[in-house]
């Protein structure tokens, strides 16, 4: 299993091993000791899976008072991952980092508690499964605009469909009261 560290420093790309034979394949999607042993810490208390279909982009999202740690993947199909770093007073506000994540590569991208999240698709579908290290809460949730010029995402689709929330979701400026602190609790 491999571990790499990305320009965020606590953002990681996880690349599993994978045993593949004429039947099939198997890997370990999670180990507890080996994802802590990296940086990788839970506990993880709540898995979900969307599907999604090619062009959709859904993010920037965030949780501010119970901030999620998010461990994901692309179980079929591919997709453009992002996490930008949205802690005020961080060293790497406002940067971004993105990695391919597909049902062929089998790699995961931890995106910590303090930073936003979103991905676009690049297959027909996607199906993707990411565990989080607190609950969901529609109340504590925050959007992001997508195409914010002060993050610069360069997302590799054009003209996205995105849910109304996305569509209205201010930029970062105009946010900072809302933003989570740089150390993240």
């Amino acid at each position: 299993m491999k571990f790499t560290p990305t320009p965020l420093p606590e953002v990681i790309l996880v690349e599993p091993d994978v045993y593949r034979d004429p039947r099939g394949f198997f890997l370990e999607t999670y180990h507890e000791r080996k994802y802590s042993e990296h940086g990788i810490r839970g506990p993880l208390v709540q898995d979900n899976h969307s599907h999604s279909r090619r062009g959709t982009l859904r993010g920037l999202h965030a949780q501010i008072r119970r901030p999620q740690g998010k461990l994901v993947r692309a179980i079929e199909g591919e997709m453009f991952d992002v996490a930008v770093d949205i802690r005020r007073g961080s060293p790497t506000f406002a940067r971004w980092f993105g990695a391919v994540l597909s049902g062929v590569n089998f790699a995961q991208l931890w995106i910590p508690p303090g930073f936003a999240h979103g991905f676009c698709v690049l297959s027909e579908t996607v199906h993707v499964e990411y565990k989080c290290t607190d609950f969901y809460d529609p109340k504590d949730e925050l959007a992001v605009a997508w195409n914010d010029p002060a993050i610069g995402v360069a997302w590799p689709i054009e003209n996205p469909v995105l849910s109304a929330k996305d569509q209205n979701a201010p930029r970062l400026a105009d946010l900072m009261e809302r933003l989570p602190p740089f150390p993240t609790p």
